[in-house]
């Protein structure tokens, strides 16, 4: 029965241990499931030794009670036949076997105890580990789920981030504008500052130019 103390053991241990390591739970889930298997697989030849015992002891009985039942035969035809110290030997042989196969049911019936114990711990241990390989895939798709969850919380975060990005763009594109139209008005203003010079220019070099041809003719007019 150390097998069964082991794999008892061996379980809560490996419990413990994937409780405080946790980071993980998919992988070292996985690990956990591969040694309770390997655990259970001793159990399963230990449990199959047991049953083999139970096997051997009650051959050794079946043929114990044969042997009694043959000499007994034995004993009833040399009787029959009027022999009785044959039958005497026949009946001590029988004896031999009848006191024989007292110990040989005694141990037939502890081998058949411990194997019945046995095969009950087995099919429990068996069940208990179908139920952790179910209870392991729900907490590998619950892990799947977590992490697909990350990924979309880290989606819409970088969402998040690209619509701030767009509206401080917008931001810069505005500012961009403005100084543009800044510049577009100053250099406006200018363009109509220069122009009211170049005017003024034309005027007055038009004005000179007038009395200047003004003041010729009347020098030719008058001879001088």
């Amino acid at each position: 029965m150390g097998i069964l103390t082991r794999f008892r053991d061996i379980m809560s241990a490996n419990i413990n241990a994937l409780l405080d390591k946790c980071e993980d739970p998919a992988k070292m889930i996985d690990e956990y499931m591969r040694q309770v298997t390997e655990q259970l697989a001793e159990v399963k030849a230990e449990t199959a030794g047991v049953m083999a015992e139970e096997k051997r002891t009650k051959r050794l009985v079946d043929e114990n009670n044969e042997n009694v039942t043959k000499y007994d035969g034995l004993a009833r035809k040399a009787l029959s036949a009027g022999n009785e110290n044959d039958a005497k030997v026949f009946l001590e042989k029988k004896q031999e076997y009848v006191k024989n196969g007292i110990e040989l049911q005694k141990a037939y019936e502890v081998a058949h105890e411990n194997a019945t114990k046995m095969r009950e711990m087995h099919d429990k241990l068996t069940n208990d580990v179908k139920e952790l390989e179910q209870r392991r895939q729900n907490v590998k798709s619950k892990v799947a789920v977590a992490k697909t969850q990350e990924k979309l919380n880290k989606v819409a975060s970088s969402m998040n981030d690209a619509s701030d990005s767009m509206k401080a763009f917008e931001k810069m594109e505005q500012k961009a504008d403005a100084m543009l139209d800044r510049a577009n008005s100053m250099a406006e203003l200018e363009a109509q500052s220069t122009d009211e010079v170049e005017d003024l220019e034309a005027k007055y070099n038009s004005v000179s130019t007038s009395v200047e041809d003004e003041l010729q003719k009347m020098k030719k007019e008058m001879g001088l």
